[in-house]
C-alpha cells in the first residue's frame, strides 16, 4: 500500500498531520509527501518519509501557474504510482484531485477551510465551487472541519454523498499539556497567535488592544506571527507604531508556541474564518481560557461563556466588549474557565480521534477498491 499527500504547506503538514503520517507508517503503508518546500520539509523526512518539492503559489490564481501544478501532480502520480491520494488545501484539492480523476487513483479530500474566495459572492467563486463539484464528486471521501463549511459546500452541489465531518486537525494532549496558571500580579497578557493578514482579525485586534490600554490598567497584548509578505507594507508600520508607545509587544515569529503560552492568560483569536482554529484548540488544550470570533471553526472549539467568550468577526469594537468582560472576571475565574477548555478538548478533540477517521477511509478503499472512479 502506498499513500501520496499533497498539501501547501510543510509547516502545517509536520504540526498538525504528522501523527497521521506516523500512523500510515506504523501500519506499513510507504507514505510519500509533496509539498512547497520549506524548513519543515526536513522535519518530514527525519521521521522517515520522502518528500517531494512541489512548486505552487499558494495564494496567487495565475492561469499558467496552476496549470503547470496540474501537469506537475499528472507527472508525480505516474512517477509514484500510489495506490491512493491524499489531499490538503484548495489547490492540492483541485488540481490534485482532477489528477487523481484523470489517473483513476482513489483519493481523500481534506477541506481545511473556505477563505473569501469561495465564500465571497463573484464570479471567481462561481468558478471555484464549480471547479470544487467537479473535483470532489468522484472522491472516496470528502472530509470537512466544520459542519458550517460543510452546510455550505453541500448547498453549492459539492460533496453531496461522500463528506464526513472531522474534530478538525485535532490537538495532540501530550505535546500540549495542561501548563499551571501563570499569576496574574504583573497584569493580565492576552495574547494573539497568526498570520498578519486582514482575514485573521489583526485590524481589529489591534484597535481593540489600542482602545483597552486607554481605558483600563493591567492588560498586556502581545501578537506573535509572521508578516504576509503581500500585505508587510500595510501593516509592519503600525505595529511598529504600536510597539513603540507599548500598546503591544510584537513577538515575531515563534518556534514553540506552547512557551509562550504558558505565560499568557488569554489567547484571542479575532479571524474571519477557519477550517478549525489550530490555534484555539492548543490554547484550550493547555488550559487558557479563549475570545474568538463567532464563525464556524472557532466557536465549536469552545464552550461559550464556560471555556471561553465569542464576539462578532470584524468587529473591534466587540472585541473589545470581550476583553473587558475577561477582566471583570476573577484570577480563579479565568484560571477554571482553563481548566474547562481541557476537558473539553479530551473529550471533543485528541487528535487520535482523527488518525482513526483517516485509517478507517483508507481501509475502505483497500476493501472496495477503486469504485469511486
Amino acid at each position: 500500500m502506498k499513500i501520496l499527500v499533497l498539501s501547501n504547506n510543510a509547516n502545517g503538514m509536520y504540526l498538525f498531520r504528522k501523527e497521521a503520517l506516523l500512523s500510515f507508517k506504523n501500519m506499513g503503508y510507504e507514505t510519500v509527501v509533496s509539498l512547497p518546500p520549506d524548513d519543515y520539509c526536513d522535519k518530514i523526512r527525519a521521521l522517515g518519509f520522502k518528500v517531494i518539492p512541489t512548486r505552487m503559489e499558494r495564494r496567487g490564481s495565475n492561469p499558467v501557474h496552476d496549470i503547470k501544478l496540474f501537469m506537475e501532480y499528472i507527472k508525480l502520480i505516474k512517477k509514484e504510482k500510489p495506490d491512493i491520494v491524499l489531499t490538503y488545501t484548495i489547490k492540492p484539492n483541485l488540481y490534485g484531485g482532477l489528477a487523481c480523476r484523470i489517473k483513476k487513483i482513489p483519493y481523500i479530500m481534506n477541506v481545511t477551510g473556505l477563505g473569501t474566495a469561495l465564500t465571497n459572492p463573484s464570479v471567481m467563486s462561481k468558478i471555484l465551487l464549480k471547479f470544487y463539484q467537479i473535483a470532489a464528486s468522484k472522491a472516496a471521501c470528502v472530509f470537512f472541519q466544520n459542519e458550517g463549511n460543510r452546510q455550505f459546500m453541500a448547498d453549492n452541489n459539492v460533496a453531496l454523498n461522500n463528506s464526513r465531518l472531522l474534530p478538525g486537525s485535532g490537538v495532540n494532549l501530550n505535546e500540549h499539556k495542561l501548563m499551571p496558571y501563570p499569576d496574574e500580579s504583573g497584569g493580565i497578557i492576552f495574547l494573539a497567535v497568526l498570520r498578519i493578514m486582514k482575514d485573521k482579525g489583526i485590524t481589529e485586534y489591534l484597535d481593540a488592544a489600542q482602545k483597552i490600554c486607554g481605558e483600563c490598567e493591567g492588560a498586556h497584548f502581545y501578537l506573535a506571527g509572521e508578516y504576509e509578505e503581500e500585505t508587510r507594507n500595510i501593516y509592519e508600520p503600525r505595529i511598529n507604531e504600536l510597539s513603540g508607545r507599548g500598546v503591544i509587544k510584537y513577538l515575531g515569529h515563534v518556534d514553540n508556541i506552547n512557551e509562550v503560552m504558558a505565560g499568557s492568560h488569554v489567547i484571542v483569536h479575532p479571524s474571519y474564518h477557519e477550517g478549525m482554529s489550530n490555534v484555539l484548540l492548543e490554547a484550550a488544550a493547555c488550559g487558557r481560557p479563549v475570545l474568538a470570533s463567532d464563525v464556524p471553526g472557532c466557536r465549536e472549539t469552545m464552550q461559550q461563556g464556560l471555556s471561553g467568550l465569542l464576539f462578532k468577526p470584524k468587529d473591534a469594537d466587540g472585541l473589545a466588549g470581550a476583553i473587558k468582560t475577561m477582566l471583570s472576571y476573577t484570577e480563579s475565574d479565568r484560571k477554571e474557565m482553563g481548566l474547562r477548555g481541557r476537558e473539553y478538548m479530551e473529550h471533543m478533540f485528541d487528535r487520535e480521534k482523527v488518525v482513526r477517521a483517516y485509517l478507517e477511509e483508507i481501509e475502505k478503499v483497500m476493501k472496495y477498491g477503486k469504485t469511486k472512479i
